[in-house]
Protein backbone atom coordinates (compact mmCIF):
# COMPACT_ATOMS: atom_id res chain seq x y z
CA UNK A 1 0.00 0.00 0.00
CA UNK A 2 1.40 3.38 -0.93
CA UNK A 3 1.79 6.15 1.61
CA UNK A 4 -0.77 8.26 -0.27
CA UNK A 5 -3.52 5.81 0.71
CA UNK A 6 -2.75 5.54 4.42
CA UNK A 7 -3.98 6.92 6.72
CA UNK A 8 -7.31 7.79 5.12
CA UNK A 9 -8.32 11.40 5.66
CA UNK A 10 -11.32 11.79 7.95
CA UNK A 11 -14.32 13.02 6.05
CA UNK A 12 -17.10 15.03 7.60
CA UNK A 13 -20.31 13.02 7.60
CA UNK A 14 -22.61 14.29 4.84
CA UNK A 15 -25.38 16.66 5.78
CA UNK A 16 -28.63 15.25 4.52
CA UNK A 17 -32.37 15.62 4.74
CA UNK A 18 -34.81 13.12 3.24
CA UNK A 19 -38.57 13.02 2.96
CA UNK A 20 -41.18 10.32 2.47
CA UNK A 21 -44.90 10.88 2.06
CA UNK A 22 -45.37 10.63 5.86
CA UNK A 23 -42.00 11.58 7.31
CA UNK A 24 -39.22 14.12 7.15
CA UNK A 25 -35.74 13.02 8.32
CA UNK A 26 -33.45 15.92 9.17
CA UNK A 27 -30.46 16.69 11.38
CA UNK A 28 -31.30 17.33 15.03
CA UNK A 29 -30.97 20.80 16.52
CA UNK A 30 -30.97 22.32 20.02
CA UNK A 31 -34.72 23.01 19.80
CA UNK A 32 -35.39 19.27 19.53
CA UNK A 33 -33.87 18.45 22.92
CA UNK A 34 -37.10 18.07 24.90
CA UNK A 35 -38.78 15.73 22.43
CA UNK A 36 -35.60 13.68 22.04
CA UNK A 37 -35.20 13.32 25.82
CA UNK A 38 -38.80 12.03 26.00
CA UNK A 39 -38.14 9.41 23.31
CA UNK A 40 -35.01 8.15 25.08
CA UNK A 41 -36.70 8.19 28.50
CA UNK A 42 -39.22 5.55 27.42
CA UNK A 43 -38.62 2.28 29.25
CA UNK A 44 -39.15 0.07 26.19
CA UNK A 45 -36.70 2.19 24.18
CA UNK A 46 -34.05 2.02 26.90
CA UNK A 47 -34.53 -1.74 27.18
CA UNK A 48 -32.67 -2.36 23.90
CA UNK A 49 -30.24 0.54 23.62
CA UNK A 50 -26.61 0.16 24.66
CA UNK A 51 -26.80 3.01 27.16
CA UNK A 52 -25.44 2.45 30.68
CA UNK A 53 -28.25 1.92 33.20
CA UNK A 54 -26.77 4.01 36.00
CA UNK A 55 -26.25 7.15 33.96
CA UNK A 56 -29.82 8.44 34.36
CA UNK A 57 -31.76 10.04 31.53
CA UNK A 58 -30.19 10.92 28.19
CA UNK A 59 -29.30 14.61 28.01
CA UNK A 60 -31.44 15.61 25.01
CA UNK A 61 -29.62 18.90 24.48
CA UNK A 62 -26.17 17.26 24.41
CA UNK A 63 -27.48 14.47 22.12
CA UNK A 64 -28.86 17.03 19.65
CA UNK A 65 -25.88 19.40 19.72
CA UNK A 66 -22.44 18.46 21.09
CA UNK A 67 -22.64 14.70 20.62
CA UNK A 68 -24.11 15.03 17.11
CA UNK A 69 -21.56 17.69 16.10
CA UNK A 70 -18.68 15.58 17.41
CA UNK A 71 -19.83 12.54 15.43
CA UNK A 72 -20.28 14.66 12.27
CA UNK A 73 -16.96 16.45 12.61
CA UNK A 74 -15.04 13.21 13.22
CA UNK A 75 -16.72 11.57 10.22
CA UNK A 76 -18.31 8.88 12.37
CA UNK A 77 -21.97 9.69 11.73
CA UNK A 78 -24.81 12.07 12.53
CA UNK A 79 -28.03 12.31 14.55
CA UNK A 80 -31.42 12.84 12.89
CA UNK A 81 -34.98 13.67 13.86
CA UNK A 82 -37.80 11.63 12.37
CA UNK A 83 -40.58 14.18 11.98
CA UNK A 84 -44.18 13.22 11.24
CA UNK A 85 -45.24 15.59 8.46
CA UNK A 86 -48.93 15.77 9.41
CA UNK A 87 -48.26 17.49 12.75
CA UNK A 88 -44.52 18.37 12.59
CA UNK A 89 -43.86 16.27 15.71
CA UNK A 90 -40.62 14.38 16.29
CA UNK A 91 -41.64 10.72 16.52
CA UNK A 92 -38.18 9.18 16.43
CA UNK A 93 -34.44 9.53 16.24
CA UNK A 94 -31.96 7.94 13.87
CA UNK A 95 -28.21 8.02 14.24
CA UNK A 96 -25.33 6.68 12.24
CA UNK A 97 -22.01 5.45 13.57
CA UNK A 98 -19.16 3.00 13.04
CA UNK A 99 -18.55 4.69 9.69
CA UNK A 100 -15.68 3.26 7.66
CA UNK A 101 -14.77 5.67 4.85
CA UNK A 102 -12.48 3.19 3.11
CA UNK A 103 -15.22 0.56 2.91
CA UNK A 104 -17.91 3.26 2.48
CA UNK A 105 -20.03 1.63 5.19
CA UNK A 106 -21.94 2.84 8.24
CA UNK A 107 -24.39 1.58 10.84
CA UNK A 108 -27.86 3.03 11.45
CA UNK A 109 -29.59 2.89 14.84
CA UNK A 110 -32.98 4.25 15.85
CA UNK A 111 -35.47 4.90 18.63
CA UNK A 112 -39.16 5.55 18.04
CA UNK A 113 -41.61 7.33 20.36
CA UNK A 114 -43.94 4.93 22.18
CA UNK A 115 -47.11 6.29 20.57
CA UNK A 116 -45.61 6.06 17.06
CA UNK A 117 -44.60 2.39 17.25
CA UNK A 118 -46.42 -0.20 15.19
CA UNK A 119 -47.15 2.13 12.26
CA UNK A 120 -44.07 1.42 10.12
CA UNK A 121 -42.33 4.67 11.09
CA UNK A 122 -38.98 3.06 11.92
CA UNK A 123 -38.80 0.98 8.73
CA UNK A 124 -39.83 3.94 6.57
CA UNK A 125 -37.27 6.28 8.16
CA UNK A 126 -34.43 3.72 8.12
CA UNK A 127 -35.18 2.86 4.48
CA UNK A 128 -35.24 6.53 3.40
CA UNK A 129 -31.99 7.34 5.21
CA UNK A 130 -30.27 4.21 3.88
CA UNK A 131 -31.28 4.90 0.28
CA UNK A 132 -30.01 8.49 0.56
CA UNK A 133 -26.69 7.33 2.01
CA UNK A 134 -26.20 4.83 -0.81
CA UNK A 135 -27.59 6.71 -3.83
CA UNK A 136 -26.70 10.30 -2.93
CA UNK A 137 -23.54 9.88 -0.84
CA UNK A 138 -21.82 6.82 -2.29
CA UNK A 139 -22.05 4.47 0.66
CA UNK A 140 -21.76 0.83 -0.34
CA UNK A 141 -23.08 -0.82 2.82
CA UNK A 142 -25.41 0.16 5.66
CA UNK A 143 -25.79 -2.10 8.69
CA UNK A 144 -28.37 -2.56 11.42
CA UNK A 145 -27.35 -4.42 14.57
CA UNK A 146 -30.13 -6.03 16.58
CA UNK A 147 -30.11 -7.80 19.93
CA UNK A 148 -31.61 -11.26 19.22
CA UNK A 149 -34.58 -10.80 21.56
CA UNK A 150 -35.62 -7.50 19.97
CA UNK A 151 -38.30 -8.85 17.62
CA UNK A 152 -39.62 -5.39 16.74
CA UNK A 153 -36.19 -4.32 15.44
CA UNK A 154 -35.88 -7.54 13.49
CA UNK A 155 -39.20 -6.69 11.76
CA UNK A 156 -37.93 -3.16 11.04
CA UNK A 157 -34.82 -4.60 9.35
CA UNK A 158 -36.93 -6.95 7.24
CA UNK A 159 -39.46 -4.26 6.23
CA UNK A 160 -36.67 -1.83 5.34
CA UNK A 161 -35.21 -4.40 2.93
CA UNK A 162 -32.15 -5.44 4.94
CA UNK A 163 -30.71 -8.95 4.67
CA UNK A 164 -29.81 -11.02 7.72
CA UNK A 165 -26.11 -11.90 7.64
CA UNK A 166 -25.51 -13.68 10.90
CA UNK A 167 -24.86 -13.48 14.59
CA UNK A 168 -21.90 -11.74 16.19
CA UNK A 169 -21.38 -13.57 19.44
CA UNK A 170 -20.87 -11.46 22.55
CA UNK A 171 -20.44 -8.36 20.35
CA UNK A 172 -22.81 -5.93 22.03
CA UNK A 173 -24.00 -4.71 25.38
CA UNK A 174 -27.40 -3.85 26.80
CA UNK A 175 -27.72 -2.55 30.38
CA UNK A 176 -24.09 -3.33 31.09
CA UNK A 177 -24.42 -6.98 30.08
CA UNK A 178 -22.77 -8.59 27.08
CA UNK A 179 -25.16 -9.80 24.37
CA UNK A 180 -24.99 -11.39 20.96
CA UNK A 181 -25.88 -9.12 18.04
CA UNK A 182 -27.62 -9.94 14.77
CA UNK A 183 -26.12 -8.17 11.77
CA UNK A 184 -28.44 -7.03 8.98
CA UNK A 185 -27.25 -5.13 5.90
CA UNK A 186 -28.40 -3.34 2.81
CA UNK A 187 -25.74 -2.89 0.14
CA UNK A 188 -25.63 -0.80 -3.01
CA UNK A 189 -26.23 -3.87 -5.22
CA UNK A 190 -29.57 -4.43 -3.44
CA UNK A 191 -30.89 -1.21 -4.98
CA UNK A 192 -30.17 -2.23 -8.59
Amino acid sequence: MSASHWPVAVKRFPSLTVATPRLHVRPLGAGDAGQVAEIFADRQTRRWLPFPTGDGPVDGRAWCTEIAAEARDHGDGDHYAVVRREDDRIVGCLWTGRTDWTARSTEVSYAIAADARGFGVAAEAVDALTIALILEHGFQRVELRVAPGNLASRRVAEKAGFTYEGLLRNAGHVHGERVDVEVWSLVAADLR
